[in-house]
């Protein structure tokens, strides 16, 4: 939210955060600490909280450090406490090694909190003895029925993580999943954004009543306003205070764009200052936004999943996480996905995976599928599955990261 253009992992008070895989590359951010402490095997688990997969995100650093991240239900669990970015897409998930890791992690964090009221909704939708019980083997594979949304999310992947992936998935069908392609988002030329991860898209399409940045920037205003009403131990007390520190401290907070202020935060605070020229203001656009953005995400992740064999519901969305359109559909209609470590790029080190995308509260399926198809990782001789970090590039420290 700070910055457009920013050094993933850097903060003035640690520094740069480094991925245990390439230490010159992109960790993932900005729940980097949080994945990298896992990732390095410093950690069982760790928390992590998700707004859009590329900023403050689980998805993201759980897929660049090759762990199991499994980002809940908005509203699953409590905000309370946390650092707020969005009301409406903020979710706190769990970085595990191991399904059952994160699993365990999340059992612990979930249920109702009156001091979150979006965790109200929760009541009559998650299971009594919680979700470990949704623990199982990759004999549960058998009969699974997973969709594939090629055209949405997969015709973006690089060549070699397709072929990788696809062999993968090869052999969740060997194991007697069934695989039914074109699973497609509904009105995906519209809201998939085809150049990339971009929480502006509505906005490059002149609708910014259709921008997910249009929503965050006015909830960021309001929601770290109220957080921080509640601390006791700082005199910031809203984003324009925020704001005018990092001016009086330019040289670490980088309150200006580089040169002038750090290069760890290369275009300064432009995501502060777009947020702060809202003034919180909730008018007709954001009101459309909000509207428009969670409608639509949630149609068309629904819409694919209803897409079985005679109109059943398929068992979850396979998609490429690398791919960053994939888990900013999930954030915007608030939906859990999970992901799993399966390989690295040649070329840097650095991990991706597989994910698996849901409805609300289908996190029992999640658990369920995941922990099948990593039994089928570990059990199979396969060398698709979380691999140990190489420590890439530990006597460099370059400041911005590389971003590939």
């Amino acid at each position: 939210m700070r910055s457009n253009n920013y050094s993933e992992g850097y903060s003035a008070r640690g520094g740069q955060v480094r991925s245990a895989y390439n230490l010159t590359v992109n960790p993932g951010g900005s729940s980097s600490g949080s994945a990298v402490g896992v990732g390095s095997n410093a950690i069982a688990f760790s928390l992590g909280t998700e707004t859009d997969g590329s900023d403050r995100p689980v998805i993201n650093p759980a897929m660049r450090n090759s762990l199991v991240g499994f980002k809940p239900t908005v509203g699953l669990t409590s905000r309370a406490g946390v650092i707020p970015e969005s009301e409406h897409q903020d979710s706190v998930g769990t970085f595990g090694r191991t399904v059952r890791d994160a699993v365990y992690a999340f059992d612990a964090i979930w249920g109702i909190d009156p001091r979150d009221e979006y965790s109200l909704a929760q009541e009559g939708h998650t299971p009594e003895g919680g979700y470990t019980q949704f623990l199982t083997t990759k004999a549960s594979l058998k009969g699974a029925v997973f969709g594939i949304p090629w055209k949405s999310f997969w015709v973006y992947a690089d060549d070699a993580q397709k072929r990788v992936l696809n062999s993968l998935i090869c052999s969740l069908k060997d194991a007697g999943a069934k695989i039914v392609n074109n699973t497609e988002i509904l009105d995906y030329e519209t809201i998939v954004s085809p150049h990339g991860w971009d929480w502006d898209y509505g906005s490059f399409r002149g609708f910014p009543n259709e921008s997910e940045y249009t929503v965050v920037k006015v909830d960021f205003y309001n929601n770290i306003k109220t957080y921080l009403s509640e601390l006791e131990n700082t005199n910031i007390r809203s984003l324009e205070d925020i704001v005018q520190y990092n001016y009086d401290n330019d040289g670490s907070e980088g309150g200006n764009p580089w040169p002038l202020g750090n290069p760890g935060f290369y275009s300064g605070q432009d995501g502060f200052l777009a947020s702060l020229e809202t003034k919180g203001i909730k008018d007709e656009t954001y009101l459309q936004a909000v509207e428009f953005t969670g409608r639509s995400t949630r149609d068309g992740i629904n819409h694919a999943l209803s897409l079985g064999p005679k109109g059943t519901k398929l068992n979850g969305l396979l998609v490429p996480p690398d791919v960053g359109q994939s888990y900013q559909i999930a954030a915007q209609a608030g939906y859990p996905v999970v992901t799993l470590p399966v390989s690295v790029h040649e070329s840097t080190g650095m991990p991706y995976g597989l994910a698996i995308m849901q409805t609300a509260y289908g996190e029992a399926e999640l658990v369920k599928w995941a922990s099948a198809i990593e039994d089928l990782q570990l059990t199979s001789g396969t060398p698709l599955k979380r691999s140990l970090p190489k420590w890439y590039g530990y006597l460099e420290r370059n400041i911005p990261i590389n971003n590939v």
